[in-house]
């Protein structure tokens, strides 16, 4: 488990390094990720981290199992309903429509965007933990979320580019 990491740390301003795909069934490459699985399930309201939030300048982020429960209206089991790993990600497609949607970030507490402007769908092609290229279509929070995580990777916050970012208290944080 790591720290996550905040902003203003200089890494999160960085172009995450694309992982070879030779090393992608290390045991370096799945360190990182039990380590960003981890540290993501021990986050409150996390639903997502990408590695440069856990200090490491690699294009890989972790979308928890719970994300695809709620997808699917279902109770949310671990057993079932597994953490998807995305690594060098790339958007492939993106829908001209956008919509404006609400979005929070474990590397910026206490912020909460209430207007950011997002592509309604999009299309990633990704490499999974075994080293399986995969191409995945998304729309409504789960597009959201390929694009706040890939903007990650790109050394982009979301509040480079919120209409409008409100402070919050723990409290008030959405999941």
């Amino acid at each position: 488990m790591r720290a996550i990491v905040y902003r203003g740390d200089s890494i999160l301003q960085r172009i995450a390094e694309e992982v070879p795909l030779s090393e992608i069934d290390s045991a370096q490459i799945h360190e990182v990720i039990q380590d960003m699985k981890t540290t993501l399930h021990r986050e409150k309201f996390g639903v997502a981290i990408a590695a440069p939030q856990i200090g490491i300048s690699l294009r890989i982020f972790v979308v928890g199992g719970h994300v695809f429960a709620s997808r699917s209206g279902e109770e949310f089991d671990p057993k079932v309903h597994k953490d998807h790993v995305f690594i060098n990600p790339e958007i492939v497609k993106a829908s001209k429509k956008t919509v404006i949607g609400d979005e929070g970030c474990l590397s910026v507490p206490g912020k909460y965007g209430t207007k950011v402007k997002r592509s309604e769908k999009v299309t990633i092609l990704y490499y999974d933990e075994r080293g399986k290229c995969h191409t995945r279509g998304a729309s409504s929070f789960l597009s959201r979320i390929f694009q706040h995580e890939i903007d990650h990777l790109n050394g982009i916050l979301y509040i480079d580019n919120a209409i409008e970012v409100i402070d919050v208290d723990d409290e008030l944080k959405p999941i």
